[in-house]
């Protein structure tokens, strides 16, 4: 007999609930994972939390050329013409100075072909007017030099004729004095035999002998008194015709020298002219020149802007596009005002190109995949229309273990780049763009000290 009273089974009934209880107040297993779950993740994120965060600057570009010959050009009509001839198809390769176009004139000025004859004969006519007025001076310069020669010897001429009629002057006034001075002796001699023959002392002979001497040295007086008149009235001319010879010289001189110079003025003239002539047939060589545009280097032809033949262009007009060869590369960003500060030349920058699958934690470059890398070339000084500055990237060489760039690259492509700034831990990332302040920078020596450690 087992015993059993009604007792016994309320105590085990009331035992069995009292276990129920505690049995629920127990953790079940399933939160016991949730709360180990919980709490890893905790401790995980406040270990990330002092983990290094590398700053960065995110912005949107696209491929271009680090140099301007580099970068896609137009080439433009030079002249205004008319299409005649395309020598290249677009996608075409092409050598520099290989000829692209041909242009025809649809000016009347230049529409003559032989136009550049007919300026070589018209500059050899000039040249030989030239040459003909350079004698045309060379004889007047001679004739000049002669006119001065002879008035020179006219001159020296004169001056001996004028020391000569002084001379002369001299000679007639001593003989003239000599002939008073035999008049006055002859004249007492005349004086005194008329005394004596009225004194009956001389016979008449004797005082017509003496009055005849008398006559005769008065006669001999005035000639020479006339001489000596004549010698100073010929010296007074040679003092004149002096003035004249000089007058008359001179005004043939000038008249010489004023043809000279009239002559002058029109070789001055001509050279001008001839100068004209050479200045417009060294542009039409020069247009005529411009007809075949070739190519300025060596590159692709990438598009036609201008069609089919017999079009009309204008200077200026835009005919096609040529892409050079091998440019150099670089990464064109456009990157806010706000974030110039923070970069400067040689800051290395992580790159993911259109078309190349990439993997990128920004804040952990190590850990990115399918990125590439560069280096701050170029900061603009001047910001675009929409506030912006232009940052040329060109491919770091400094880091050997990074890729190449890949070589299918084609300028234009699109590019999405961040540009690295100084580590710092996650916490104070995560506080920074919770307040909106801008990254924080070391200075330059604590920045060259870092990179040598």
């Amino acid at each position: 007999m087992l015993k059993i009273s009604s007792k016994q089974s309320a105590d085990r009934n009331l035992y069995d609930e009292r276990l129920n209880t505690i049995e629920a107040l127990h953790t079940p297993k399933n939160a016991r994972a949730l709360a180990r779950w919980l709490l890893g993740i905790f401790l995980s994120f406040f270990i990330v939390l002092f983990l290094p965060w590398q700053q960065n600057i995110r912005a949107k570009g696209e491929l271009t050329a680090l140099s301007p010959s580099d970068r896609p050009q137009v080439i433009p009509s030079p002249i205004d013409g008319q299409i005649s001839a395309w020598h290249v198809r677009e996608g075409q390769y092409v050598d520099s100075g290989q000829v692209l176009i041909t242009i025809s004139e649809i000016k009347e000025k230049y529409i003559d072909p032989e136009l550049l004859k007919r300026l070589e004969e018209q500059m050899t006519a000039k040249e030989e007017v030239i040459e003909a007025k350079f004698n045309k001076v060379k004889a007047y310069e001679k004739q000049l030099k002669a006119m001065k020669n002879g008035l020179e010897f006219k001159l020296n001429q004169n001056t001996n004729k004028i020391a000569q009629s002084r001379l002369k002057i001299s000679s007639d006034s001593i003989d003239w004095l000599a002939a008073q001075v035999d008049l006055k002796n002859f004249d007492r001699q005349y004086k005194a035999n008329q005394a004596l023959y009225d004194s009956g002392l001389i016979p008449l002979v004797k005082l017509e002998s003496a009055r005849s001497k008398f006559q005769s040295s008065k006669a001999k007086e005035l000639s020479q008194e006339n001489k000596f008149n004549m010698s100073k009235a010929e010296l007074q001319n040679a003092l004149i015709s002096r003035n004249s010879i000089q007058a008359d010289a001179f005004g043939k001189i000038a008249k010489t020298e004023s043809e000279l110079s009239a002559t002058l003025g029109e070789i001055a003239e001509s050279q001008g002219q001839l100068s004209d002539y050479r200045n417009k047939y060294r542009n039409i060589e020069i247009r005529t020149g411009m007809r075949t545009i070739k190519a300025p280097q060596d590159g692709y032809v990438v598009k036609a802007l201008s069609s089919g033949i017999g079009e009309n262009v204008k200077v200026g007009k835009s005919l096609m596009s040529l892409m050079p060869k091998d440019p150099q590369l670089a990464v064109a960003m456009e990157v806010k005002a706000m974030d110039v500060p923070l970069l400067d030349i040689g800051r290395h920058a992580r790159l993911q190109f259109d078309g190349w699958p990439a993997i990128q934690f920004s804040g952990w470059p190590s850990v990115s995949v399918g990125t590439f890398g560069g280096k701050v070339e170029v900061i603009d000084y001047v910001s675009g229309k929409d506030g912006k500055y232009r940052v040329l990237i060109t491919p770091d060489l400094r880091n050997k273990r990074d890729d190449q760039w890949p070589e299918q690259l084609r300028v234009g492509s699109g590019v999405y780049g961040w540009v690295l700034l100084d580590e710092v831990p996650v916490w104070y990332e995560l506080w920074r763009q919770i307040n909106g302040f801008p990254p924080s920078l070391k200075n330059k020596e604590e920045a060259e000290a870092a990179e040598k450690k």
